[in-house]
């Protein structure tokens, strides 16, 4: 919601009026110059949108302020050019209506289109979250990356490595939805109050790593490219079991971390659906970009989520430092998945941050069944791992 600065305003009062976090309104207006504002500039409120309301008989400002919880100057200050005592029957005034219920649906085939109308519609309705580009997919699509917050540890979570493991990305979508409502309406997660965690955590998310794959397994081959990804796929038109990215290349195999032993006992030497690490480790600029996201972040600690198993790998090679463990016990209690040390299997983006970094890093492995997992497990998955994101941000 966008208001225009009177006489006497500033931040410090909007935050007060609208009942809001005064560094929410700060960051939402981050182009301004401190706290002195100009008459008639135009202020963003997070949290709120404008609805309209039709003057009836008897109406008066202090009447629809004392009936919908606001306060008189809220109304002065969406409906300036008005005159308060001499409201017309019929007339409109603007009210500012706060967002209560989820700007996000997740329950639903979550392609890139929709991803990219949901993170703009929470930019919309949140604009203190910071939204920037960290690469492009193959084929051009922007790989997003949001940031929550200002604190000094950073926690980041990725999801949809895997094309047809997209359901981590509307759980994902789910979280920061939640967290930001918790934000604007001063509530808790699970008695957890997120206001405090705004200024000592700063949360890095890329909601979805592998743009076109998850494409091509909810909407099909691109016209161009059909033939070459059907030859790709052993001839099969039925695209639902694609884990790789738009290459054939299976990005959680790209990194330096074992890469060459992960490569030698591969089936697949070439281009497939699944389980081909790419004839060099980083050559996909899907891994290339989390790959920098990792070096240039400065990461405290990573999740990247993965269907099916509902299980989470946490070590590698020895490499992992201690506080892993205690997260891993953490995790294990307020979900309920199992929680595993080591496998056998290397090259993801959870090995290489821990071989780069000695940092906590995760694989956690969504839900049960058979990739893709189905909507109806939405759910049920989400109040699993729910607990998880929260210990990640809070511990």
């Amino acid at each position: 919601m966008e208001v225009q600065v009177r006489r006497g305003d500033t931040f410090y009062y909007y935050s007060q009026l609208f009942y809001l976090p005064l560094q929410l309104i700060i960051d939402s207006n981050s182009d301004m110059a401190g706290n002195s504002l100009q008459i008639g500039q135009t202020v963003s409120i997070p949290g709120f949108y404008i609805g309209n309301y039709t003057i009836r008989q008897g109406d008066t400002f202090w009447g629809i302020a004392r009936r919908r919880n606001l306060s008189v100057d809220a109304l002065l200050l969406l409906n300036q050019s008005l005159n308060p005592s001499a409201l017309q029957v019929g007339a409109e005034i603007s009210i500012p209506l706060r967002i209560t219920q989820p700007v996000v649906m997740g329950q639903q085939a979550y392609s890139f289109g929709i991803l990219d109308r949901d993170i703009k519609s929470l930019k919309n309705a949140f604009p203190f979250i910071k939204v920037s580009q960290i690469g492009e997919s193959v084929l051009g699509k922007p790989l997003y990356e949001i940031l929550i917050g200002n604190g000094e540890k950073k926690v980041h979570i990725n999801a949809s490595f895997h094309a047809n493991e997209w359901i981590t990305t509307p759980i994902l979508m789910r979280f920061m939805n939640d967290y930001l409502l918790s934000l604007t309406n001063r509530g808790a997660i699970r008695g957890v109050v997120m206001e405090p965690l705004y200024s000592s955590v700063t949360l890095s998310l890329v909601p979805m790593v592998n743009p076109d794959g998850v494409d091509l397994v909810i909407e099909g081959p691109p016209p161009a490219l059909r033939e070459e990804l059907i030859e790709f796929n052993k001839g099969n038109t039925n695209f639902s079991g694609w884990k790789a990215n738009i290459n054939g290349v299976d990005l959680n195999n790209q990194y330096p971390a074992k890469w060459e032993l992960e490569k030698e006992r591969k089936e697949e030497k070439n281009p497939a659906p699944r389980d081909f690490p790419g004839y060099k480790p980083l050559s996909e600029p899907e891994a290339i970009a989390m790959a920098e996201l990792a070096r240039s972040g400065d990461l405290d600690r990573v999740l990247a989520l993965h269907t099916q198993g509902e299980e989470f790998y946490w070590g590698f090679e020895g490499m992992e430092p201690p506080e892993s463990e205690m997260l891993a016990e953490e995790f294990e209690r307020v979900s309920g998945y199992r929680s595993v040390r080591y496998i056998d299997s290397f090259a993801g983006y959870k090995d290489w941050f821990i071989q780069e970094f000695q940092r906590p890093g995760f694989t956690v492995e969504l839900g049960m069944g058979i990739n893709p997992l189905p909507l109806s497990q939405f759910d049920r998955i989400y109040e699993s791992v729910l607990g998880i994101f929260l210990v990640s941000i809070y511990r």
